[in-house]
Formats: C-alpha cells, sequence, structure tokens
C-alpha cells in the first residue's frame, strides 16, 4: 500500500508542530536557565503556527488519507482549533508559577507540545490503530508531566497511581479493538461500521470488544466507577500540570468516543447505550455528592470533573446527531471553564503557598473585585447557572435525551445539577461574604491578567450569545 504525497498536505499542522517541538527540545538543551522564556516563546509560536495551519484547512471538505487512517473534517478541524486556543493559555497561566518553583524547564513545554500533537491525532483518528498512537502519545506525556516536580512526594505518588491505571485502562481498550478487529477483520472505523450494518446477527466476540472498548473510555475520561485516578491526580500534580490535564485532553477524548462509538460502533448504539446510561448516572452521583465533602478546591473540581463527564455522556448516549452536537458544545465550554478555574488557583498561588484550599478564597471580593467577578462568572458556568454558557450546555444535552424519550435520566440530570450548586455556590460565598485570612497582593504579569479576564468574560459573552459556538458544534455532525 502506497501513500500519496498529496495525502501529507492535510498533516500540516501536525508535521509542523512535531518539527518544531523536535527544534524547542533541541534549542532548549543550550538556553540558560535565565533565558527560558525563549522556550516559552518558541512553544507559543508553535500552537499559532499550527492554528494558522488548521485554519488554511478548513475549506478542505472531508478527507481520508494515509489508507484511510486519518480523516479531516469539520469536528476535526473545530476541536483541534479550540485545543490549540486553551494550550496556549495554559502556557500563559503557567509561566510565573512554574518560575516561582523552579519548574519553568523545557521538559513542560515539550511534553505538553509532544501531547497537543497526541491530541490532534486522536481528533482525527478514522483507524483503530490511529486512536491508539495518539492516545499513547498523550498518555505517556502526560504520565512524565505529573512526575516533573521530582522533589514532591505527593507528585510521585499521583504519577505512579496514573502510570499504573493508565496503563491498565490501555491495556483494557487495546484488547477490546482486538476482539473487535477478530471479528471484522478490520481496524478502519468506516469498514467496522460497515461490517456491523451488514451483519444481521451480532457476534458475541463484537460485544465482548464494545465492552472492553467502553470501560477503557470510561477510565480515560475518568467517568464512574474508572474514576479512582482523577482525584490523586489533579490533588497530586502541580496546579501547571492538573491545568493541563483537566482542560484540552478533555476535548482529544470526546473526539476519541465519539470516533470509536458514534462512527465505528454506531450500528451497536443499543447495545452500548446501556453501558454509557450506567456511568453517566454513576458520574453524576458520585461526582456532586463528593464533591460537596471536598476541603481542597482541586480535589473539588476533579470531582466537579467527574460529574461533567456524567452530563456529557448524556448527549453521546442520545445517539443522534443533535446529541452530539451538543455534547461538544458542553465538552469545548467545560474545558474553557475549567482553565478559568485553575487560572485563578494559578493567580493566587506564589512562592510557597498553593492556594488550593476552598478557605484561601476568603475574601478575595475585597482583595480584588474584578477577579472575584471572574471567579464568580467561572463558577457559575460550571454549576450551570444564567446566563453563563454552562446553563446552555447542561440543557442542550439535557435537551437531547428527552428527544429520544429518556425524561427519567434528564430528571436525574436536574436533580444532580441542583445538588451541584452547593460546592460551587460555597466558593462564591468565601469570596464575598467572608473575611480574607490572606491580604497579600495578588501578583500576575498583564499576559496572564489579560487572558483571565478574557476567559472569565467569555462564560458570560458565550452565554449571553450561544448562538454562534452552537451552529459550529451542529455543523460539525451536519449529514
Amino acid at each position: 500500500m502506497t501513500v500519496p504525497l498529496s495525502d501529507f498536505s492535510f498533516l500540516l499542522p501536525e508535521i509542523f508542530v512535531l518539527a518544531m517541538a523536535s527544534i524547542v527540545l533541541v534549542v532548549d538543551v543550550y538556553v540558560e536557565q535565565e533565558k527560558r522564556t525563549l522556550t516559552y516563546g518558541l512553544s507559543l509560536l508553535t500552537v499559532a503556527g499550527a492554528a494558522l495551519f488548521s485554519y488554511s484547512l478548513v475549506g478542505s471538505g472531508d478527507q481520508v488519507v494515509l489508507n484511510g487512517g486519518f480523516v479531516l473534517d469539520t469536528m476535526s478541524n473545530i476541536l483541534k482549533l479550540f485545543i490549540y486556543l486553551i494550550t496556549a493559555g495554559v502556557f500563559i497561566y503557567s509561566k510565573q508559577y512554574l518560575a516561582e518553583r523552579q519548574l519553568l524547564k523545557g521538559e513542560f513545554f515539550i511534553l505538553a507540545l509532544f501531547g497537543m500533537l497526541g491530541m490532534m491525532i486522536l481528533v482525527s483518528a478514522h483507524s483503530f490503530l490511529t486512536v491508539y498512537l495518539g492516545l499513547e502519545l498523550l498518555s505517556l506525556c502526560l504520565y512524565a508531566m505529573v512526575a516533573m516536580n521530582r522533589d514532591s512526594v505527593g507528585a510521585s505518588e499521583a504519577a505512579m497511581k496514573y502510570f499504573v491505571l493508565g496503563a491498565l485502562a490501555s491495556g483494557m481498550l487495546l484488547y477490546g479493538v482486538s476482539m473487535l478487529y477478530g471479528a471484522t477483520g478490520s481496524l478502519d472505523l468506516a469498514e467496522v461500521a460497515h461490517y456491523i450494518a451488514s451483519e444481521p446477527d451480532t457476534d458475541l466476540v463484537l460485544v465482548l470488544g464494545v465492552v472492553f472498548v467502553i470501560v477503557g473510555l470510561a477510565f480515560k475520561l475518568g467517568a464512574v466507577p474508572f474514576h479512582m485516578w482523577l482525584p490523586d491526580v489533579y490533588h497530586g500534580a502541580p496546579t501547571a500540570i492538573t491545568l493541563f490535564i483537566g482542560t484540552a485532553p478533555k476535548i482529544a477524548a470526546f473526539a476519541m468516543v465519539i470516533r470509536m462509538l458514534a462512527e465505528g460502533l454506531g450500528g451497536m448504539h443499543g447495545y452500548w447505550q446501556e453501558f454509557i446510561v450506567v456511568l453517566s448516572v454513576l458520574s453524576m452521583v458520585i461526582g456532586n455528592v463528593v464533591a460537596i465533602a471536598q476541603s481542597n478546591i482541586k480535589r473539588m473540581l476533579a470531582y466537579s470533573t467527574i460529574a461533567h463527564v456524567g452530563y456529557l455522556l448524556l448527549g453521546i448516549l442520545a445517539g443522534t446527531s443533535d446529541g452530539f452536537s451538543a455534547s461538544m458544545f458542553y465538552i469545548i465550554v467545560y474545558a474553557i471553564t475549567g482553565a478559568g478555574g485553575f487560572g485563578m488557583i494559578l493567580l493566587l498561588s506564589r512562592a510557597g503557598f498553593e492556594a488550593d484550599r476552598l478557605e484561601d478564597f476568603k475574601g478575595l471580593n475585597a482583595r480584588s473585585p474584578w477577579f472575584a467577578f471572574m471567579m464568580l462568572l467561572i463558577m457559575f458556568s460550571m454549576a450551570g447557572v444564567p446566563p453563563t454558557v454552562g446553563f446552555y450546555a447542561k440543557l442542550s444535552v439535557i435537551k437531547s435525551i428527552i428527544d429520544v424519550g429518556m425524561v427519567w435520566l434528564a430528571i436525574v440530570a436536574i436533580i444532580f445539577s441542583i445538588i451541584g450548586l452547593f460546592y460551587y455556590l460555597r466558593v462564591v460565598k468565601f469570596m464575598y461574604f467572608d473575611e480574607p485570612e490572606d491580604t497579600t497582593p495578588l501578583r500576575a504579569g498583564f499576559d496572564m491578567r489579560a487572558v483571565l479576564s478574557a476567559n472569565g468574560l467569555a462564560m458570560l459573552a458565550l452565554g449571553i450569545m450561544p448562538g454562534g459556538l452552537m451552529s459550529l458544534c451542529v455543523n460539525a455532525f451536519a449529514t
């Protein structure tokens, strides 16, 4: 099998990121610690260049290249652009935090760039093999990033848990893929979908393969009961690393679920829907209830993530194009909101002080009314309070399951969304109604303040005018 040279024109963003990440790796070897901002600047330049290349391919239409292994379509273009946006935000938010802890090293930027490359491959995967390649590239980068602070026992423990459970999840996923290959004779998602559609009787091996694939996906998403790694990793990793793990990779994980379940295994929707219903309900229940008991805001946001995964799965289990577009809208909104939430923790942090306790937000309104308002918008969006965009995100996924007759599940989602209000509003209460325990002025550069302000205001702007983003998501699944 030969690959036409023209196919590589559709991989220009991936080729550019790979080349630039390698250049940054070499340049960083010869850069002194005092000039590490060069690595930072090159990394931002890499993200910007990848965005330009991806934008140049927007009008190319749907293209399947590399002998069916790679696809360029509307969904991949949109998700990649948001991955670039969030990764750039992560770099800007993290710079001062890492510098104050002597962690502003090339390893952070290089691993983040290679991780971003893994996300790009995942988003454009059109074969089970390509999915696995992108997933492992991303996962290996994240394992190393969590353990980057070698002097921290908590980070080392979190990295070990993440690595062991991540390897187990990858094994489950690979075992499921091998079963699907054995049953269908192909790793191409389109060919697998065609085989399932043409076979009136479902093979038991095929069903078992789907089960193992769902287990692997649930691990990667952090859905209950496969969520045990997520709070420990969020808590143990340096906050800048937690920021990266909790945002852009979630978009890639959503794309992986869509590629594998909706595109490859869509003909078996009746089989995997029941599994997703269980995962969704358990995630909403455990995530929202356990988050109430947390005193550490990073652990609270970890359980909040688990709950959000439950809401994300609502649109996917609906099995309709409206449901998929609602879930896509939800994950983009969540990733942007999560970036703002962890960005606020970084804003309050300083050398020797992590600002990861809920009490650290006490009296923030007295210290900085503007950033207290930004945090209020972020918490309201996470909770789904109008007029922030989080309200429309939850409304869209709940509507998608009502449209397919699952009213009882919509009621469950609404009930636990109301329960989840408690721990989000508790942060708002601390900021506006308690006296500050720490009166140290907030120290952050203009770039971080500007981006964090834009992040917070985006929650309100997208909530007032959600139509533009929603239409992008609808177009991604338009037939």
